[in-house]
C-alpha cells in the first residue's frame, strides 16, 4: 500500500529521474492509484498524475531536467480520492519543499487548521500535505532544513515513513514511525524506499531504519540519528533476493509464475528443518522457547487463513491455540501473560494491524514470534523470535506461494513447539514439493474454470483442516475475478448459505478422507440437490465421483497436508476464471500487497 523511493548520488553517475521511475516500477505490485516524482535542482520539478505509472511517464516533458536528488511515490488513496492534486509528492506554498509519505497522520486536521490560520494555502485533500507546510513554517522561523524537518515530524501523530527534498539541495531527509523505510547503499549512490524491490536492481546492501530514527542522505554519506538528534550506529545488511526472481520468466502474470514456483518455495522453507534420522523438526526460531500454555495467532487476510490451519495443528498437539484477526486483537479483553506465545503471521512483516497486535502483546508481557517472508522487516525486528518462510519475492497482490509456505512453516512450528513428530510426518513434509509439482503438471483446473466463468457466485466448503483452505479459495476467487465468493466450514451450509445456492453457483468442495468424508459427501449432496455444479478437490476421488460434476484430484499424503495440495487446485481455478474474464490479475482493483495502514 503506497510506495516511496528516493535517490541521492553523484551527479554524473545516474539520471535522477530514471532512477526514480525504475524504483516506482519496482513498487507497482504494492497497489496504487496515482504516481508522482519530484526532482531537486536549482528549483523543484514536480510531476504527478492520477492513474498508473505509464500515465505519469507520458506526462513528462521530452527532455525533463536532471537534478541533484529526488523522490517518488505511488499512492493508494486514503485521504481524498485519486486525482492529480492528491497524488504525491506534495509541496509547500513556495514549492521549495517536496514530501512523499506512507501512512496516516491522525492529527492532520488540527495541523491544517493551524497552518491555514497562519496563511498557508493547501492544494489537496490529503493528510500528507501538512508536512511540507510544517517544514516551511519552521524554515521561515529561522531553522535550517534538517532542523525544520525534525520539528515537523515531532508534531505528527499517527504512522509515517516520510522523505523530503528541497530545491537547490542534494540531500534527502527521512524519518519513520510504524511504517517501513530502508536505505540502499551503492558506493556514492544512496537510495531510500519503503521496499527493497525499489532499488534491488542497483544494490543489495541495506540499512533498515527503526521507529523514531531520522536519516539525512547525501552523496557524501548517510547520517542516522535518534529522536533526540544523537548519532546512531547502523549495520549494513545484504538482501539475498536475486533481482531476476522478480521477473515474470515468460509467464503471462506474476501470479501464475508464483503458483508454479511453489515447489521451489516449499523446498526452501523445508531446507534443514525436518530431520529424518531424529524424527524431529529443528527450528532455530523456537529453540529456546519454553512450551507455552497457550498460543495466539494474529494475522490478516490470507495469513489469517494460514493461522486458522496452524492453530488447529497446535491444538491437536495439546496446546490451546486460537487464531485472531489482528485488527480485533486487544489485550484489554484477551488474557495475555508470560505463558502466552503470540505468533504474528505476515507475508511482508509490515502489515499494520498485525504489527499493532504484536506490539500490544509485547506490552502485555507475552512472548512474540513472527512468521514472515521478509528478512529485516519491522515485525521480524520487533518480535522476540522470528521464523522466515523463505518463499522469495512475491509480486502478485494475491498471495499464493507465501500461503503455501506459511502452511508448511506453521506445521513445522506446531511440531517443534511440542516435540511431537513422527517418521510419517517428516516423510510427508519432504514429499510435498514433488507432490505440488505433480498437481501443477496434471491439473484440469483450466478447462473446468472455463465452464463456470459466467457464474453468479462461487462457494467453497471444507471440514477440519480443509475449512481454512476453503476460506482461502474464496478469497482468491473474489480478489482476482471481482466475483462474489464465500468460503466456510461445510457444516454451516444449512445455517444460511444454502439459501443462495442455485444452478448458477458452483461449489468447490474440499474432501479429505480423514476429515469426516461421509459428512462432506452429505454436504455435497445438499448442494447437488439444489442444482449446483460441484467441483470436488480431493484425495479420495472414488468416494465423491458419483456426486460431483468434476473432480480435481490431489496425491495421497499425510492427512494434515491434503489442504496444502488442494489449495494449489483452487489457486489455479481462480486464476483461470480471472484470466478468461480479462481481469487485472497481478494488481486487482482497490487492493494493495503490503497493507501498512490500520
Amino acid at each position: 500500500m503506497c510506495g516511496i523511493v528516493g535517490y541521492a548520488g553523484e551527479q554524473t553517475s545516474k539520471d535522477v529521474l530514471d532512477v526514480l521511475l525504475d524504483g516506482l516500477s519496482g513498487l507497482e505490485y504494492r497497489g496504487y492509484d496515482s504516481a508522482g516524482v519530484a526532482v531537486a535542482n536549482s528549483s523543484l520539478d514536480v510531476y504527478k498524475r492520477e492513474g498508473d505509472l505509464s500515465t505519469l511517464e507520458e506526462s513528462l516533458p521530452e527532455q525533463p531536467p536532471n537534478g541533484f536528488a529526488g523522490i517518488g511515490h505511488t499512492r493508494w488513496s486514503t485521504h481524498g480520492p485519486p486525482s492529480d492534486a492528491n497524488a504525491h509528492p506534495h509541496t509547500d506554498c513556495d514549492d521549495r519543499i517536496a514530501v512523499a509519505h506512507n501512512g496516516i497522520i491522525d492529527n492532520d486536521q488540527e495541523l491544517r487548521d493551524a497552518l491555514e490560520a497562519d496563511g498557508h494555502v493547501f492544494e489537496s485533500e490529503t493528510d500528507t500535505e501538512v508536512i511540507p507546510h510544517l517544514v516551511e513554517s519552521a524554515i521561515d522561523q529561522g531553522a535550517d532544513v534538517e532542523t525544520a524537518f525534525r520539528r515537523a515530524i515531532d508534531r505528527l501523530e499517527g504512522s509515517y515513513a516520510v522523505i523530503a527534498v528541497r530545491s537547490g539541495s542534494e540531500a534527502l531527509y527521512a524519518a519513520r514511525h510504524h511504517s517501513p523505510l530502508i536505505i540502499g547503499i551503492d558506493g556514492d549512490d544512496y537510495y531510500l524506499a519503503s521496499d527493497v524491490s525499489a532499488f534491488l536492481g542497483y544494490t543489495e546492501d541495506v540499512i533498515y531504519l527503526e521507529d523514531g530514527q531520522f536519516a539525512t542522505v547525501r552523496p557524501a554519506g548517510v547520517e542516522v540519528t535518534d529522536e533526540r538528534g544523537a548519532l546512531v550506529e547502523t549495520s549494513v545488511e545484504t538482501v539475498d533476493w536475486d533481482p531476476e526472481d522478480a521477473g515474470k520468466s515468460g509467464y503471462d502474470h506474476y501470479m501464475l509464475k508464483e503458483i508454479h514456483e511453489q515447489p521451489h518455495a516449499l523446498r526452501e522453507c523445508l531446507r534443514g528443518r525436518p530431520q529424518g534420522l531424529e524424527n524431529a523438526v529443528l527450528l532455530e526460531a523456537v529453540a529456546d522457547v519454553t512450551e507455552p500454555k497457550r498460543v495466539h495467532f494474529v494475522a490478516c487476510g490470507t495469513s489469517y487463513h494460514a493461522s486458522l490451519y496452524g492453530a488447529r495443528l497446535v491444538r491437536e498437539r495439546g496446546i490451546p491455540a486460537t487464531a485472531f484477526l489482528a485488527s480485533e486483537y486487544d489485550s484489554d479483553v484477551i488474557p495475555i501473560d508470560g505463558d502466552t506465545l503470540v505468533v504474528g503471521v505476515t507475508q511482508s512483516g509490515e502489515t499494520a494491524d498485525t504489527m499493532s497486535a504484536l506490539r500490544d502483546a509485547n506490552g502485555a508481557g507475552g512472548t512474540t514470534l513472527t512468521v514472515t517472508n521478509v528478512v529485516g522487516s519491522s515485525a521480524a525486528r520487533e518480535s522476540d523470535h522470528v521464523m522466515y518462510i523463505r518463499a522469495g519475492p512475491e509480486i502478485g497482490v494475491a498471495a499464493t506461494k507465501t500461503f503455501a509456505s506459511q502452511q508448511i512453516a506453521l506445521a513445522m512450528l506446531s511440531s517443534a513447539l511440542t516435540d511431537d513428530c513422527s517418521q510419517e510426518f517428516v516423510d510427508a513434509l519432504r514429499a510435498l514439493p514433488d507432490q505440488v509439482q505433480s498437481v501443477l503438471d496434471d491439473s484440469r483446473a483450466r478447462a473446468i474454470a472455463g465452464e463456470y466463468v459466467d457464474s453468479d457466485a462461487y462457494f467453497f466448503i471444507g471440514r477440519g483442516y480443509c475449512a481454512p483452505v476453503a476460506r482461502e479459495g474464496a478469497l482468491k476467487m473474489k480478489e482476482i475475478t471481482y466475483k462474489h465468493a464465500e468460503g466456510f466450514p461445510a457444516g454451516e451450509l444449512k445455517h444460511g448459505p444454502l439459501a443462495l445456492v442455485t444452478d448458477r453457483t458452483p461449489v468447490f468442495a474440499v474432501v479429505n478422507r480423514e476429515s469426516n468424508p461421509e459428512k462432506m459427501i452429505g454436504n455435497v449432496k445438499e448442494v447437488e440437490s439444489r442444482g449446483a455444479p460441484v467441483i470436488a478437490v480431493t484425495d479420495t476421488p472414488e468416494a465423491v465421483r458419483n456426486h460431483a460434476d468434476h473432480v480435481l484430484g490431489v496425491p495421497d499424503t499425510h492427512w494434515r497436508f491434503t489442504p496444502v495440495l488442494a489449495n494449489v487446485q483452487l489457486q489455479l481455478a481462480s486464476y483461470w476464471v480471472a484470466n478468461r474474464l480479462g481481469r487485472s490479475i497481478d494488481k486487482p482493483r482497490n487492493l494493495a500487497k503490503s497493507v501498512t495502514v490500520e
